[in-house]
């Protein structure tokens, strides 16, 4: 080295290393190899000229100084300053944190060239480098509902009615194959996280290269069956983020290439070696995973898993953190992998642990012209996808999952349409795992669908409730898909408990053709309920109510289909056994009926409820007819009669967290005299309504009767905390025989109640309890509900 160079170099030396930070040497070693290629002669006459002119010292040493920062300036015209690469640690929740480092990066004007991440260090990293900056990724995840991410939310708007049933009955499903139960491979199979990160990496879709990129980016997967790690660098975004963060457990593994991939953090938590061979000169590496916990810390499966993940990789990150030129560790131990609900807490502690290193952090700063990352200009939601492909399906057509999709290939759409449309497969539960990908097609899309059939058939699942009518039960169900034809399901459930019961289903399901099921249910009580459930005139016998032995069993053959893709039609025809005894009529028969009843019915219904028990936003309708032909007529009162009913509600925010629900229905016979069986009964909450039973608030169980009603009902709804809710009720309503063929129906409410309550969402469906009462009654009544209604 000349001596220019070595006066130059041990300049840069005096600057750089006086903190003996490890940055600031990085950055001087950096600089001093690009001073050893200034050409011998350049020195060589500069120390001629030194040694032979008059100057004073100083002059010299301003000439040199001089040279040598137009020499650094051609550097900077010719972009040779380091490249940064940033490294981003999994750590569940904790990756909250790389939020607030980018924050802290980008206001110091640093530009990071290279990103690398593992877990929620690739999600953050992916979408950073897919052009989101800090502010609009702090705004993404603090918006993001990490409840449903974690239990794949599906909306409710997607489900079928058969679905929705299905999802509105049972706490608990277990798959069961050869008389063995099992349990699902993870809690989620991560289809709402793919749909996020689909959408929120549209603007890149057509990018399969990462390193073509905004900012070059890789991150890491684990092939579950080699235990080795996997490079995710090329391919769907959106899928190499959700493999790279499929928590084992949590989240069911993601195929890709063959491969079966998990988390990347059980092998590569860190993947500093990956990012430099990028071409990072320096690395800035952020660490939000846990170290080894002690037995007293262990406490919970969450925790346990957590340690088994890092016992591979804590080791390796004591000489990854010596790698590291910059080593941010944000002070995170309070926090856990799930502590979703502490993000903005956690993206400060990586501000903080950011700004303890931000001398560091700035000497990589060109001060004279920092950089500034622009806020990404998010792409239109338009779609144009001119094919839908798929592969090809054992048990499915091509036509089922277009049919699914709500969308014909050609026709412009939406981002919100397709993934509607995936959620509607998903919904189906028919395939294990769901991928797809948009690929550039002469300036539109192929939309390419790639579907895992469900190996399961058969599934057990399992229920509770509690209510004042039928009192505890605990349902057991055993459900069977593909039983005798390709797209059929197969359902028992058996009820136990104070009234057995059960309900038997068999439907084959055509999509937009016409569908067609088989029903048997048989539901039974014992309560009092009004005299008017009897012909007899037992008022003249002093008896304002019945103890009554209610037992029915009904069979149905129906067919249905969808209107305009929303509206579920259908009918078929009914038989009806009624067993209806008193052991309070003891000096006459205790018999009040015992017929068989044919009959034919034709209905229509609606539902965008965003749920069923306590809703927010959307609306339903129902309405049915049902004609009554024939009877084995045990009283010898019978003559074919009809009934109608509708039912109409809509729910809408009335300010954060309060909801308002409004509903009104109403009902009547019309042909010959009703049987007082099929009348509307009124009163009472909590129960499933089967035949023409109604809730009623501030009336003790069926004691309202009629074969003609109106009713109405408004409910204020608070949710003052997670799941837990207060609301207030009010119902009114008119009951009478042959109501409508009078004005009577249009006067002042005869009947009129109201319910105050507490309602808490659980596994098991809504706890329920609700005090009621009515100006019309001198006592009020307190019921409880437990668990989804059947």
């Amino acid at each position: 080295m000349s001596l220019f160079q070595l006066f130059v170099s041990s300049f840069l030396q005096k600057i750089f290393f006086s903190n003996k930070k490890k940055g600031a040497s990085t950055v001087a070693l950096f600089f001093q190899e690009k001073i050893d290629f200034l050409p011998s002669r350049l020195f060589t006459a500069i120390w001629g000229f030194r040694r032979q002119s008059t100057l004073p010292f100083l002059s010299i040493f301003y000439f040199l100084f001089s040279i040598f920062f137009v020499v650094q300036n051609s550097f900077a015209q010719e972009q040779k300053r380091p490249k940064i690469g940033l490294v981003l640690s999994g750590g569940g929740a904790k990756g909250f944190a790389h939020i607030g480092v980018l924050k802290v990066l980008e206001e110091s004007g640093i530009k990071i060239d290279y990103i690398g991440g593992t877990s929620m260090g690739a999600v953050v990293g992916g979408l950073y480098a897919s052009g989101y900056n800090a502010s609009q990724l702090d705004s993404i995840f603090t918006s993001t509902n990490f409840d449903e991410l974690l239990n794949d939310f599906i909306p409710r708007s997607s489900k079928n009615f058969y679905e929705k049933r299905n999802d509105e009955l049972y706490a608990l499903v277990l798959p069961f194959n050869k008389f063995k139960i099992g349990i699902p491979e993870a809690l989620s199979k991560g289809m709402y996280n793919y749909n996020l990160l689909s959408r929120l990496t549209r603007n890149v879709r057509n990018v399969k290269d990462f390193s073509k990129l905004p900012i070059p980016f890789l991150c890491i997967g684990t092939n579950i069956e080699t235990g080795g790690a996997v490079l995710l660098n090329r391919g769907n975004l959106a899928q190499s983020m959700l493999a790279s963060s499929a928590f084992p457990s949590v989240f069911s593994p993601i195929e890709i290439d063959g491969k079966l991939i998990i988390d990347g953090g059980v092998t590569n938590n860190y993947p500093i070696e990956e990012v430099k061979k990028l071409g990072a000169d320096i690395i800035i590496g952020v660490d939000v995973q846990d170290g080894l916990l002690n037995r007293n810390q262990l406490k919970n499966a969450t925790r346990i898993l957590v340690q088994i993940t890092n016992l591979h990789s804590i080791e390796k990150m004591k000489k990854n953190i010596e790698d590291t030129d910059i080593y941010i560790k944000p002070d995170i131990k309070d926090y856990g992998v799930i502590s979703f609900d502490k993000g903005k807490e956690i993206i400060r502690k990586g501000e903080d642990a950011t700004f303890a290193v931000f001398e560091k952090i700035k000497l990589l700063v060109d001060e004279s012209n920092p950089y500034k990352k622009p806020k990404l200009k998010i792409e239109t939601d338009s779609l144009n996808i001119i094919n839908i492909n798929c592969n090809e399906l054992e048990n499915y057509t091509k036509d089922y999952v277009i049919g699914k999709l709500r969308f014909k290939p050609g026709v412009k759409t939406t981002y919100n349409n397709l993934l509607t449309g995936i959620n509607n497969l998903n919904a189906t539960q028919n395939f294990s795992s769901i991928s797809y990908s948009l690929d550039p097609m002469d300036g539109k899309d192929n939309l390419n669908i790639i579907l895992k059939e469900n190996s399961t058939k058969s599934f057990l699942k399992f229920g509770l409730h509690y209510d004042g009518l039928f009192k505890s039960s605990v349902l057991v169900n055993l459900t069977r898909k593909k039983t005798l034809f390709k797209n059929d399901i197969a359902s028992l459930d058996v009820v136990l408990g104070d009234n057995f019961r059960y309900n038997l289903d068999y439907y084959i399901d055509n999509g937009f053709n016409l569908s067609f099921g088989f029903k048997s249910q048989f539901n039974q009580f014992n309560r009092n309920v009004t005299k008017e459930i009897s012909s007899l005139d037992l008022g003249a016998l002093g008896i304002n109510s019945v103890n009554v032995d209610f037992s029915d069993v009904t069979n149905q053959i129906y067919f249905q289909s969808l209107f305009v893709q929303k509206f579920l039609i259908g009918g078929g025809i009914e038989y009806k056994f009624l067993k209806i005894k008193s052991e309070t009529l003891a000096n006459i028969d205790p018999i009040i009926d015992k017929s068989s009843y044919g009959s034919l019915f034709g209905y229509m219904k609606y539902d965008s409820f965003d749920d069923k028990y306590f809703p927010r936003k959307g609306w339903y309708f129902s309405g049915d007819i049902q004609s009554y032909l024939i009877s084995s007529d045990y009283t010898g009162n019978f003559h074919p009669f009809s009934i109608a009913k509708g039912d109409f509600g809509i729910a809408g925010t009335l300010f954060k967290k309060t909801t308002f629900k409004f509903q009104t229905e109403a009902g009547f016979s019309f042909g010959s005299d009703s049987v007082n069986f099929f009348n509307f009964l009124l009163g009472g909450y909590g129960y499933n309504m089967i035949n023409n039973f109604r809730h009623f608030y501030g009336y003790d169980f069926l004691s309202i009767a009629g074969n003609s009603y109106i009713k109405s009902t408004a409910t204020v709804d608070y949710e003052f905390y997670k799941n837990n809710h207060f609301n207030f009720s009010a119902n009114f309503a008119n009951i009478g025989d042959r109501l409508f063929e009078t004005v009577d129906w249009i006067s002042i409410p005869k009947y009129s109640g109201y319910a105050l309550g507490y309602g808490l969402e659980t596994i098991i469906g809504p706890v329920e309890i609700k005090y009621s009462w009515s100006p019309e009654n001198s006592k009020g009544y307190t019921w409880f509900s437990i668990g989804f209604m059947f």
